[in-house]
């Protein structure tokens, strides 16, 4: 809710260059964080584990193909791992955070990483936690490090919002798992598509991301905010849409035209709740 733009044609008095030359910089830091430090240590340790897996769905990755070596691997793991929390560490001080929040986060997301792929704990192992815990990273652990930067964490609806609007996440980590069904029986890891078929699971991953923004849209709705409960129901259309052209017909086909067709729609839906959760006054 503090963040300032460069110069901002609706309000004189967000007008400030330097603040907002900051806050973007601020921003930058935060997305370089969340995407190719923290994600990419995430997603290296994840095809790490799964290279068995991917020598029988997708034999033309990186590891399973032998492009890259082991020792390439671990290097790349380490590297990521330290670099986010170096940031992390870097940005709470830039925020002058007595706790380093952005840190604590990084820390929690990182071990949610590990124990998603690794064992003894594998949390994709099972279908239901593994695909929580892919949606719960991908869109709570992001939006509390913004709520972090530029605001402050002191509302139980900054935590509990964005773990409901994962929920969603579920049905959007359902899709990656199509693509390896055969890899996943084989290997024992009971994905939702394949504990309840490809047909339930279709419909599953539907409902969930469905039924999660109307969840979402009539809150906002409650708590004042029609202008952007209507935003986020527009948004939903086209997902909704291309659920029923893309999605349900084949999701096995479909899934990354799915995916690059409907979820610039869903991230934008969760741009536009976290922008009103932020600037909301509660205390009204």
């Amino acid at each position: 809710g503090n963040y300032h733009w460069i110069w901002n044609p609706l309000d004189p008095n967000d007008r400030d260059v330097m603040l907002g030359l900051e806050d973007a910089a601020k921003g930058f830091v935060g997305m370089i964080l969340a995407g190719p430090f923290l994600t990419g240590f995430c997603q290296t340790i994840n095809d790490w584990y799964d290279r068995e897996i991917d020598a029988i769905n997708e034999p033309y990755r990186p590891i399973p193909s032998g492009i890259i070596s082991e020792g390439q691997v671990i290097f790349q793991i380490w590297f990521l791992l330290l670099g986010g929390l170096g940031i992390a560490y870097g940005l709470d001080v830039w925020c002058h955070h007595d706790v380093p929040t952005v840190l604590l986060l990084s820390i929690f997301g990182s071990w949610v990483s590990y124990i998603y792929s690794a064992p003894p704990l594998k949390l994709k192992q099972n279908g239901w936690t593994g695909s929580f815990a892919l949606g719960c990273s991908y869109i709570s652990l992001p939006w509390w490090c913004g709520q972090a930067i530029f605001g402050e964490l002191d509302r139980p609806v900054y935590w509990i919002l964005p773990v409901l609007y994962s929920i969603a996440g579920l049905g959007i980590a359902i899709v990656n798992d199509f693509k390896s069904i055969e890899g996943d029986r084989a290997l024992g890891l009971k994905s939702l598509p394949v504990e309840f078929g490809i047909d339930t699971a279709k419909y599953m991953c539907a409902g969930s991301v469905t039924a999660t923004q109307l969840g979402v849209a009539a809150y906002l709705y409650s708590i004042g905010e029609q202008t952007y409960s209507a935003i986020l129901l527009a948004l939903l259309l086209p997902q909704i849409y291309f659920q029923a052209t893309l999605l349900i017909p084949d999701p096995v086909a479909n899934d990354v035209k799915y995916q690059a067709s409907s979820q610039p729609f869903f991230v934008f839906g969760i741009l536009a709740t976290a922008l009103c959760v932020g600037h909301h006054d509660f205390s009204a």
